[in-house]
């Protein structure tokens, strides 16, 4: 289980024109690719997302198992409908499933109300994983040397599986923070992974209740990130028993809650 790459440039980026100042030169840019996504369950339309194409079926089955659904797979519709993807669900409720997105970071419903409804869908995370404080700390530069289309476009986000050896098992990319989880999450039940008790999800930028949430019904006990937490995702991740580090650059870190988990 060697690591898994993002998509190649060339699938995810496009040429655009651009004017440059204050020389006034003309020429081409690459930027990242970004395209809606319909993800139908059972032949039903449940949520379109705006996302960079490749790993798409990934993205379907993270985005159904974060949302506390049991994906059984997913595939190209029959219809050969354009950017959708179809997935079989046992159990399926779509209202259920709208209920459950009001937990998303954008939304106005109060804080307690959103930590609630992950306390459903994701049980206490229990794992024992302890790490060196070192090894966590040099996590996002190997995440953001694994980043081909950032490289090239300086406009996506990613998120990357580790393992306790600080082996980079999976990396995506995509215009959505939520959808490079996603996709991650997805990898991660094809791989039969799930819950994900030994592994460590490293994310390129700040932490959202979102990302706790993904990560909390992902079962994974540690979550890194280059930039800050917000308020919210600390109490998630306090309340679920993860383990969040912040500000993670140049061997130093934030650790935010359950630090046990990281020996210095």
């Amino acid at each position: 289980m060697s690591g898994e790459s993002s998509p190649t440039p060339s699938q995810a980026t496009r040429g655009v024109p651009v004017h440059r100042l204050p020389d006034a030169r003309t020429g081409d840019d690459r930027v990242a690719v970004e395209e809606p996504l319909e993800i139908r369950i059972s032949g039903e339309p449940v949520a379109v997302t705006m996302r960079t194409p490749g790993h798409d079926e990934e993205l379907a089955l993270g985005f159904c198992v974060t949302e506390g659904l049991r994906p059984v797979g997913a595939h190209l519709p029959d219809d050969l409908a354009a950017n959708t993807v179809e997935v079989e669900a046992d159990g399926f409720d779509v209202e259920r499933l709208r209920r459950n997105f009001y937990t998303s970071s954008s939304c106005g419903v109060c804080g307690k109300g959103a930590i609630e409804a992950v306390q459903v869908a994701a049980p206490r995370v229990e794992s024992d994983l302890e790490l060196p404080a070192a090894d966590v700390a040099a996590l996002p530069a190997r995440l953001l040397a694994a980043q081909r289309v950032f490289a090239a476009t300086g406009g996506l986000h990613a998120t990357g599986l580790f393992d306790a050896s600080g082996d980079l098992l999976c990396v995506r990319e995509d215009v959505g923070r939520h959808n490079a989880m996603d996709k991650v999450v997805g990898w991660g039940f094809l791989q039969g992974l799930l819950p994900l008790s030994g592994y460590v999800l490293c994310v390129s930028g700040r932490l959202s209740f979102e990302l706790v949430q993904k990560a909390a019904v992902g079962g994974c006990p540690i979550l890194v990130a280059v930039g800050a937490p917000s308020s919210l995702a600390v109490e998630l991740a306090e309340d679920r028993g993860i383990t969040i580090c912040g500000w993670a650059r140049e061997g130093r870190m934030s650790v935010y809650t359950e630090p046990w988990r990281i020996k210095a």
